[in-house]
């Protein structure tokens, strides 16, 4: 008999096929576990499968007495109290590093699309603008790569690849994270002084509460008004009240955005901006990181139903 893992978060079937080859899946569709299968059921579950960033607390743990693996298909694991977890010894796995080069492929385009107005420029030839002669002010010259002053915020593995993504384009590198790493690149032992000398704040920080709107007013201020900011990493690294205000009144001059603080509702105040480009959180959405992520699920899934440690499990102490 395959053992059952409970699908905690909503996932496209597609990307839960190969799972089911190996395991008998309970799929909540995205709903309350309590709505989709009965106690009895869920009272024998001992592995599930969640998205990093959906919530999981203690009071939803303990509608599995039995539970002992939570699993996130992909690197985050903000959304799991891993308080709460370690309290019951249920181990935590994730897929790191597995999708680090997509997110910082579309790192890249959000900070090119947004820093060279691609969208506008996209725009003045779908109009006819461009075929009219019609001048335009957003069309002037902007900053290019070479020499740009690029910071970047978090040095794990999607940090580190953007930086060197960046260095190919011939800008400068400057980073902050909680250690200093031998890095051809250039230390900065606070964010505000990261904000200070760089002209674009690449934010690939892992998201939790000691990220919770730390980019705030006073970063976006120091950026300055040719500063652009780019987030990757989670919605809630941003205030997004006061990315609004800074966008607005031009205290920066644009932003690239991934991820939003309550997806998947981007706020008006944002969407009707002409200095930001949006993506629907895709950063990771690669045929490649989708099979090496279901590869450190499954990978720990097997190791867990084995009664092995997590092959790739998050530190709890």
């Amino acid at each position: 008999m395959a053992d059952k893992v409970l699908i905690y978060s909503r996932f496209p079937k597609t990307m839960m096929a190969r799972f089911a080859e190996r395991f008998e899946l309970l799929d909540t569709g995205g709903k309350k576990a309590t709505e989709v299968f009965p106690p009895e059921e869920l009272g024998g579950i001992r592995a599930l499968l969640t998205a990093g960033g959906s919530p999981l607390e203690a009071e939803a743990m303990d509608l599995f007495p039995k539970l002992g693996a939570i699993v996130c298909y992909g690197t985050g694991y903000d959304g799991v109290d891993l308080k709460a977890a370690a309290s019951r010894n249920i181990a935590v796995g994730h897929s790191p590093g597995a999708n680090a080069a997509s997110v910082a492929d579309i790192a890249m385009t959000l900070m090119l699309a947004t820093t060279r107005r691609i969208l506008v420029a996209d725009q003045y030839v779908r109009s006819g603008d461009w075929a009219a002669s019609k001048q335009s002010p957003m069309m002037r010259p902007q900053t290019g790569m070479p020499g740009r002053r690029i910071g970047v915020y978090g040095m794990g593995e999607i940090g580190r690849k953007i930086a060197a993504r960046c260095a190919a384009f011939e800008s400068e590198i400057g980073y902050f994270s909680r250690t200093k790493y031998d890095l051809p690149y250039q230390y900065f032992p606070t964010l505000e002084a990261l904000a200070d000398w760089c002209s674009v704040l690449m934010i690939a920080v892992r998201a939790g509460a000691d990220t919770q709107h730390v980019v705030n007013a006073d970063i976006l201020r120091r950026l300055g008004a040719d500063g652009y900011v780019v987030n990757i990493s989670r919605g809630s690294v941003i205030d997004q009240k006061a990315l609004v205000a800074a966008l607005t009144d031009r205290t920066i001059a644009g932003a690239g955005l991934d991820v939003f603080e309550k997806e998947p509702h981007a706020p008006d105040a944002l969407t009707a901006l002409p200095n930001v480009v949006f993506a629907p959180h895709i950063g990771g959405h690669t045929l490649e990181s989708h099979v090496a992520m279901q590869g450190c699920v499954l990978a720990n899934l097997t190791a867990f139903f084995e009664g092995k440690p997590l092959p790739y499990g998050v530190n709890l102490t």
